[in-house]
């Protein structure tokens, strides 16, 4: 037997109410707020990822999924979607409309990492994206709309909203400097893995979970932000105030991408461990300009779909029982099965789900597929019920049974279906 490779999944049916919840409240949410999908394809050239989530990262360095196609060209699955998201946004010309541009995606990433739970190589996210205003209220009302979001899927589990800044060009090089030269000075008490980030990396090494490295880094230096960041975070912080959202500040909050800038969010829930975090983002205000278009700034985030559907609670609209068929219709013979089939076709366009079966089966054995099937209701034609011009509508629970006529059949079971 061949197996899925290991660190993807599949999504069996019956999670699949779960994640088309999920998705559908992410369109509801994401619209409302003035949001317009875009869809993108899963890979795109290499270069496109190492100019715009930095070859020095991890994700560059070890993680992405590179080929070579039969033209010789370097592609990428794409590991994030930011990067592809601005590549359409400047290669549309996208950003000569009414700034801020509003644009969401979702479907899967791809990368080469450790699973472990809730955390695949190959996974899915949803993506906001708001790009051209540097707007402080923008940055607010980004935050609020994954408040929001999450919100909007009745999660009983509590979530923390933790902020930050990571300056800007102005105040960042210096800090840099600074963390550098603490870590250095104590890398024999660092993980191998902060060690080899402090060259390439540092300001990801705060993000380290290691709880070796926790005393060290929970005493490194903070950045201290230039007089126009601090406005700009002090301002995000006070509109989030005013639509009342709650907001911890975290000198410690980081991420993992070199272009964030400023303003940098995350959302965690306690329910999932160490890797506990199910949206993050941030403002990444020279990207744009780095790929090839206009210096214009931009904010978003991204939420793991597999670690939200770990949340949700479970609801009556989920359960199987209750996608279950209104009815299995069963026709004794082909010319049974000629009346039935468009009677089936009717009444799923009415958005009822129904069963047919092909007549090629005894009575007997057609009713225990039917309860197998759980339906509520079992509809029997057959020669003597053709040559009356009625079906049999049998009660699957109690067993009692009524004749319906051919030409109301129709009628009867989008009735029924709408009464469920």
């Amino acid at each position: 037997m061949i197996q899925a490779v290991r660190g993807v999944h599949d999504i069996l049916p019956s999670a699949a109410q779960k994640w088309a919840r999920v998705e559908a409240t992410a369109r509801r949410v994401f619209e409302a707020y003035g949001y317009e999908e875009i869809r993108l394809p899963v890979f795109e050239r290499t270069e496109l990822f190492a100019r715009g989530i930095g070859e020095a990262t991890d994700i560059v360095q070890k993680e992405m999924y590179t080929f070579q196609d039969r033209a010789g060209e370097s592609l990428t699955l794409r590991p994030e979607a930011t990067a592809s998201l601005l590549r359409a946004y400047i290669e549309h010309g996208l950003h000569v409309h009414p700034k801020p541009v509003r644009l969401y995606t979702m479907g899967p990433m791809f990368r080469y990492e450790r699973p472990q739970a809730g955390r695949y190589r190959q996974f899915h996210q949803l993506n906001v994206e708001a790009l051209g205003d540097d707007h402080p209220a923008l940055d607010a009302e980004v935050i609020a709309l994954l408040v929001d979001f999450f919100r909007g899927l009745d999660l009983a589990t509590p979530l923390d909203v933790q902020i930050n800044s990571l300056g800007d060009a102005k105040c960042r090089p210096a800090y840099r400097e600074r963390l550098i030269e603490y870590l250095r000075r104590n890398s024999a008490r660092l993980c191998a893995e902060c060690r080899d980030r402090t060259e390439r990396n540092p300001l990801r090494v705060l993000d380290c979970k290691n709880p070796e490295c926790r005393p060290v880094l929970d005493a490194a230096p903070a950045l201290e932000l230039c007089p126009e960041c601090a406005t700009h975070f002090a301002s995000v912080r006070e509109y989030l105030k005013q639509m009342g959202v709650e907001a911890t500040p975290t000198h410690r909050l980081v991420r993992g991408l070199d272009y964030y800038v400023r303003t940098t969010f995350e959302l965690t829930a306690t329910e999932l461990g160490a890797q506990n975090a199910v949206a993050g983002g941030g403002r990444y205000d020279g990207l744009i300009e780095l790929l090839g278009g206009p210096p214009d700034p931009g904010i978003g985030f991204a939420i793991g779909i597999e670690r939200v559907v770990q949340l949700l609670p479970e609801r009556g609209d989920d359960a199987r029982e209750d996608r279950r068929p209104l009815a299995f219709l069963i026709p004794l013979g082909d010319e049974a099965l000629r009346h039935l089939l468009p009677v089936a076709r009717a009444v799923r366009s009415k958005a009822v789900r129904v069963e047919l079966g092909y007549g090629e089966r005894k009575l007997r054995s057609e009713l225990e597929r039917a309860n197998k099937l759980g339906v509520a209701w079992a509809v029997i034609v057959g020669e003597t019920e053709l040559s009356r011009g009625e079906a049999v509508l049998r009660d699957m629970k109690s067993g009692t049974q009524q004749t319906v006529s051919l030409g109301a059949l129709t009628d009867k079971l989008i009735a029924l279906g709408a009464a469920r």
